[in-house]
């Protein structure tokens, strides 16, 4: 499965598509009418371990907005949470499909995947959090 379908765009700004070759989801990279096939996994391992690079580093911080999130600031919460964050398998994220809703919210935001013609990450545009931590606009927007 394509965990970022909808998500991936070209250097120059082409949205790019998703097609099963052999049962094999594979993102289609469209260079200049050829059609260049990548494996989706390969692109979705490397922002998905990005991801979790993010997370580790930032895991007190997550872990407190999490907490708050769902009104629940106690140390069980917080140890559940510790816990699962610790504990993300990559592997079992690849075999999911990240649902309509969040890909949805996630491309509002401004949430986007450049990749090159052969398929590697060139950069991810995440959005910025606010100082509450719940958000805000992509990195470079003005929120006056």
């Amino acid at each position: 499965m394509a965990f970022f379908e909808g998500l991936i765009e070209t250097e120059d700004g082409a949205p790019v598509a998703v097609a099963y070759v052999g049962g094999v989801a594979h993102y289609v990279i469209d260079d200049q009418g050829f059609k260049r096939h990548v494996e989706a996994a390969a692109v979705d391992r490397v922002v998905l371990a990005q991801f979790m690079q993010q997370l580790q580093e930032n895991r007190a911080e997550a872990t407190a907005l999490m907490m708050r999130m769902m009104g629940q600031e106690d140390l069980f919460t917080k140890a559940m949470l510790d816990s699962t964050i610790r504990n993300i398998d990559l592997d079992q994220m690849l075999g999911q499909r990240l649902p309509p809703d969040a890909r949805q919210w996630l491309a509002l935001l401004g949430f986007r995947i450049v990749v090159d013609i052969h398929g590697e990450v060139v950069r991810v545009d995440m959005p910025a959090a606010s100082a509450d931590g719940f958000g805000g606009g992509p990195a470079g927007w003005d929120e006056d």
